[in-house]
């Protein structure tokens, strides 16, 4: 170990505490898209001292939390359902990125991501007059950081440009930090994570071996995991539950020279950073109310396998191409914390302090698809409840406790499964010293580490809220965080996909739509989604029977039951969903744009919405690659590249830059865009620059300042 590596748990350590988030109560990594309706500054990311436990000392105190979690759950449903809330459309997007060190053979994963992340916040908080600005977030990997919007978009239709122009604003920020051989391509994966000396600090010198006490990886360093304690804590604590080193199994793709007798799967990922290091594309949105916001979450869950698909964007794990597109699998091996037991793996000594005696089987880990829909379904006919298919283990005191309160049914259900797991970060003095009525870490705990395709988001209750309230005060409402979508190499795609999922939204709410098919199917999906050119080859279990059967349903969100039969799903292709099947089936994309009519959509905004509508469609029909294709593509054509599956280190250092390069739009790639042009982004213009009316220091700079400018002719662009 080096002395930069972590200090666990025993020592002083912080808990991030995000203030009036829009988007709060998320995992520990994805901090809100949209925090604050006002500028935001670093006040508003509060450093509380903690410490926060080793697994040991943590385990007499899981107990006291999973029951206090329901209880802080109930206590901020309790309000909420003081206040009738009519909340606006409101919400933002997540992006991460990695930053690499770049020579003229290989590319590295720098571990500046903390000191890069505090010199963009300290910028911005200088640019706070800006209307437009970014917010930067810590993430799991130390090479890792996160940007957002600063202020979120509206529920206006001119806001839907907006999220290209700010994407756009935070890589030229971002580029503005680097240093000239640096890079931050938004790659899902850099193919080389985990061989050989494939991290460096921003000296160039080595972290320390693998093998380290945190994660006890064979191939990755605990160096490279942000400093933070809460990761490093994270990442013992769910090895130490499972009672072994985490494993995903990615299989390996067989081109004509690999070795007949290779192990069928990607050896040694072994490592939370091969999962949690994966960048991804979220979406938060506000809902108008509870109703809303968990129709909303059902009909995203029943979506997420196609815009995985679609996004797909990882074919390279650990210096080896794999069978499979996309990051799923990956990081749900990545942070199961099961115990033989629990996953059929073997046989596990009770233990009463854990979750069902750390013997309940649990299907899956806690990194997967939904395993229960939440709404509730007003007519009685239950169909939405029927559709809850699969095997969702439930914490029945909890349940109990959550229906003697007055929860409904669908809604107990889903907090009660949360709590079959156990909570993996608990901080000293943060545990009986809370007040349950005001607190909520309980349940935030709990929550936070179930990482779904969707996470159903209530509000907090202890702000300004309910109709009437000034809405430039009020505090988050109901919403839901759309997970699944890979990042994509550039800003024009990543718009695409993040506009294209918020319209989805408004497209159901506005037509009264269901996309309602068996849990069991949506597994299926997922399972299918990641596999090799899944976008253009696979085909997804989906609604086909998406409307009411007449105009006279009572009321919204009765079509949850509509369809006329129980068979109201089949098997259709990405490009069948996208644009639509025979004359029953219109398709998300003529859909989107009928809801683009319907409201009166201006021109401009109709314009630039429409070129991100037909990028989708042409991902589903493959007229444009999916980044997955692209990065195979490019791997495969490469010179150096053997034929044997095998992604050297070159390749994967020109396989970034080129990346890089795509998303900077030096390098055209219309095979990816769908024939649009990425329009160049440089650091210049990052930042305002001053007036200062300061002196100029020496005699030396003003003469020769002077001597540049003076006795020139007429001045000419490009002069100077």
């Amino acid at each position: 170990m080096t002395a930069r590596t972590h200090t666990r748990a025993r020592g002083t350590s912080v808990r991030l505490v995000a203030v009036a988030a829009l988007i709060s109560r998320a995992n520990p990594f994805q901090h809100s898209s949209a925090r604050v309706r006002r500028p935001p500054t670093r006040a508003d990311a509060i450093l509380t001292v903690g410490t926060p436990l080793e697994w040991a000392d943590a385990t007499d105190r899981l107990a006291y939390v999973r029951e206090h979690g329901v209880d802080q759950f109930i206590a901020m449903w309790q309000r909420s359902q003081k206040l009738e809330r009519n909340d606006d459309l409101v919400w933002g997007d997540e992006i991460e990125y990695a930053v690499l060190k770049v020579d003229a053979e290989r590319a590295r994963c720098v571990l500046r991501g903390p000191e890069i992340r505090d010199e963009l916040a300290a910028k911005e908080d200088d640019h706070a007059y800006r209307v437009e600005g970014c917010a930067w977030h810590p993430e799991y990997g130390r090479w890792m950081i996160e940007g957002t919007p600063r202020r979120p978009y509206s529920g206006y239709a001119a806001d839907l440009c907006r999220v290209e122009r700010n994407m756009r604003l935070r890589r030229r920020r971002l580029l503005s930090a680097l240093r000239p051989d640096e890079i931050c391509p938004t790659l899902v994966n850099f193919p080389h994570f985990g061989v050989g000396d494939f991290a460096c600090f921003g000296d160039g010198s080595s972290p320390g071996a693998p093998g380290g006490p945190i994660a006890r990886s064979a191939s990755v360093p605990d160096d490279v995991i942000h400093p933070h304690p809460r990761f490093a804590t994270l990442t013992a604590n769910i090895r130490e539950r499972r009672g072994e080193t985490v494993r995903a199994t990615p299989p390996r793709f067989f081109d004509e020279k690999t070795p007949a007798d290779a192990n069928p799967h990607v050896e040694g990922v072994d490592a939370m950073a091969y999962g949690m290091g994966a960048c991804c594309l979220q979406v938060t949105f506000q809902a108008r109310d509870a109703t809303e916001a968990r129709y909303c979450y059902d009909q995203l869950a029943a979506l997420a396998p196609v815009m995985l698909a679609l996004t797909a964007a990882s074919p390279c794990w650990r210096g080896v191409l794999a069978e499979t597109d996309a990051r799923w699998d990956v990081i749900a091996a990545s942070v199961d914390d099961r115990r033989p037991a629990e996953d059929g793996r073997g046989s596990s000594e009770p233990d009463e302090r854990l979750a069902g005696a750390g013997v309940r089987p649990l299907p899956r880990s806690r990194y997967g698809s939904i395993s229960r829909y939440a709404f509730a379904c007003a007519t009685g006919e239950k169909q939405v409840e029927r559709f809850c298919d699969v095997d969702a283990p439930l914490d029945e005191a909890a349940l109990a406790k959550l229906k003697a309160a007055g929860v409904d049914d669908a809604l107990a259900r889903h907090v009660a499964h949360l709590f079959v797991r156990d909570p993996l970060v608990i901080f000293e003095g943060l545990v009986e010293e809370l007040d349950d009525s005001t607190a909520t870490d309980h349940f935030d705990n709990l929550q936070s580490t179930n990482w779904n395709t969707v996470r159903l988001k209530p509000p907090v209750g202890l702000g300004v809220g309910g109709v009437g309230s000034d809405p430039s005060l009020r505090e988050p409402g109901w919403r839901a965080e759309f997970r699944p979508m890979e990042v994509q190499l550039t800003d024009f795609e990543n718009a695409a996909f993040a506009v294209f999922s918020v319209l989805v939204t408004r497209v159901v709410l506005a037509f009264d739509l269901s996309l309602y098919v068996p849990l069991s199917r949506v597994d299926a999906n997922m399972r299918r989604a990641q596999r090799r050119d899944a976008a253009t080859t696979e085909r997804f279990y989906f609604r086909r029977q998406l409307a009411p059967d007449s105009d006279e349903a009572p009321s919204k969100f009765d079509n949850c039951c509509g369809g006329s039969d129980d068979d109201v799903f089949e098997e259709m292709t990405c490009q069948e969903i996208i644009d639509g099947k025979g004359d029953y089936f219109p398709g998300l994309a003529p859909l989107a744009y009928a809801y683009l009519d319907h409201i009166g959509c201006d021109p401009d905004t109709f314009k630039r919405v429409s070129a991100y509508i037909e990028l989708v469609r042409k991902k589903a029909s493959g007229e444009a690659l999916t980044g997955a294709a692209w990065i195979r593509n490019f791997v495969t054509a490469h010179p150096d590249y053997k034929k044997d599956s095998v992604v050297s280190a070159k390749v994967a250092r020109d396989l970034a830059v080129a990346a890089h390069e795509v998303g900077i739009g030096e390098r055209p790639a219309p095979e990816l865009t769908g024939g649009v042009a990425v329009r160049p982004v440089s650091p210049d213009g990052a930042w305002d620059v001053r007036l200062k009316p300061d002196k100029i220091p020496t005699a030396d700079e003003r003469r020769e300042l002077l001597a540049r400018y003076a006795r020139r002719g007429a001045f000419q662009e490009g002069t100077v």
